[in-house]
């Protein structure tokens, strides 16, 4: 997304036109899972987040470690792929904003708030007292604009990027609006700015002398994030009109691969806590590849190319990936110590926190979502229904979590 390829030429840039002839594989799917190898892939991001997690608070598993070191990364997929689906779901559809806001309240808060009353309750049973701020931060997706770490992390420490996600709602609307986002030209121009603004951004931090602060204004703070939305956004609309990424699925992600063998070394010789160490360049730096990897996922998809993603495995697993990012961390916080044997701590944490991510989501997230979204605004059906466009869903998938 970063070339002047990224989007197709004017004269084929017409909302609600795809490519002609083409059948995904997600065409007799339910809306979620329109383009299933973007559900498969979001297990493998918080995968990548969960054993980065692990390596940092429970030991290092020779080899897996290094590699996960800065498994964070995983974050920056997931705001590239929430600006993604959200644009490939929602463009040429007349949506009110309400409703829209609604629909995406009924997506992240119910799991959110039983997340938030469990890891203050995994706190308490450890000995650890969390501020009623903390705790109220957290509920109203606030906590990532404090650098307080009492607060950005009290609740839910994993909460901080729903924190994000909620100013990416809020904004996405706007986003939509703008001139520039709705014509080629101006999609390759805020394509190109996106992959200059990150380095920027990056190299911004040589101007901020404290390492905590410096770590929140570059890896928490919304407007920063708000970079890796938006090549998101410009890239589902340009993947809409029929752009085809410049390499497969497989390339793509031995890209993302090589990046993080590439901190392996970085790590070894610059300390994280320098602005030039691979800490916040490991989570910036990658929006590109991500964008690229999303992209042509959904594009092999759309072309019906098998993926390795797309089984009813890779789609459950995919489906409780919301729930694992939330949950894990409380089960590492339960078992560090007491588990005395590295690689059998991560094994447990892995098996018990996968399972209770599936009874979450089946058991809350997925009913309390249909329960609040058919009980909010926009919930009537229109006299004349917006026309259905092929290979687009008809609601705003999981994937946008």
């Amino acid at each position: 997304m970063c070339s002047r390829s990224s989007t197709p030429p004017a004269g084929r840039d017409h909302p609600g036109r795809d490519r002609p002839g083409r059948e995904g594989l997600g065409r007799d799917r339910p809306g979620r899972d329109r383009l299933p190898s973007l559900t498969g892939l979001r297990f493998w991001a918080a995968l990548l987040v969960v054993l980065y997690h692990l390596t940092r608070q429970a030991g290092e598993v020779p080899v897996l470690g290094d590699l996960t070191r800065y498994g964070r990364s995983g974050v920056t997929f997931f705001f590239v792929l929430s600006g993604f689906v959200l644009a490939w779901t929602y463009d040429g559809r007349r949506v009110p904003t309400r409703v829209f806001l609604w629909r995406r309240f009924a997506r992240i808060w119910p799991l959110l708030a039983a997340t938030t009353a469990l890891s203050v309750a995994a706190w308490a049973a450890l000995g650890t007292e969390v501020s009623a701020r903390a705790v109220a931060a957290s509920l109203l997706l606030v906590n990532a604009w404090v650098p307080d770490p009492a607060v950005l992390r009290g609740g839910n420490p994993a909460a901080w990027s729903l924190s994000d996600e909620a100013w990416f709602y809020l904004i996405f609307p706007l986003l939509m609006a703008l001139p520039a986002v709705r014509s080629a030209r101006g999609r390759r121009r805020l394509a190109g700015a996106v992959c200059a603004g990150v380095v920027l951004v990056w190299t911004a931090g040589a101007l901020i002398t404290d390492p905590g602060t410096r770590a929140w204004a570059l890896d928490y703070l919304p407007l920063t994030r708000t970079l890796q939305f938006l090549l998101g956004v410009v890239t589902g609309l340009a993947v809409a009109r029929g752009w085809r990424p410049p390499v497969g699925l497989w390339p793509a992600a031995a890209l993302v691969l090589a990046w993080h063998l590439a901190l392996v070394p970085w790590s070894a010789a610059v300390p994280d806590a320098l602005w030039y160490g691979p800490y916040s360049a490991s989570q910036l730096l990658v929006t590109p590849l991500f964008a690229l990897l999303v992209a042509a996922a959904a594009r092999a998809d759309l072309d019906g190319r098998p993926t390795g993603l797309t089984g009813p495995w890779a789609l459950r697993l995919g489906h409780w990936s919301y729930a694992w990012y939330l949950l894990h961390e409380i089960v590492i916080r339960l078992a560090v110590g007491r588990v005395p044997d590295t690689p059998l701590l991560w094994l447990l944490v892995l098996t018990t926190s996968l399972a209770l991510s599936a009874a979450a989501y089946h058991w809350l997230e997925h009913p309390a979502e249909r329960w609040l979204r058919g009980r909010g605004p926009g919930t009537t059906a229109p006299k004349q229904p917006p026309r259905r466009r092929p290979d687009r869903a008809p609601q705003d998938p999981a994937g946008a979590s």
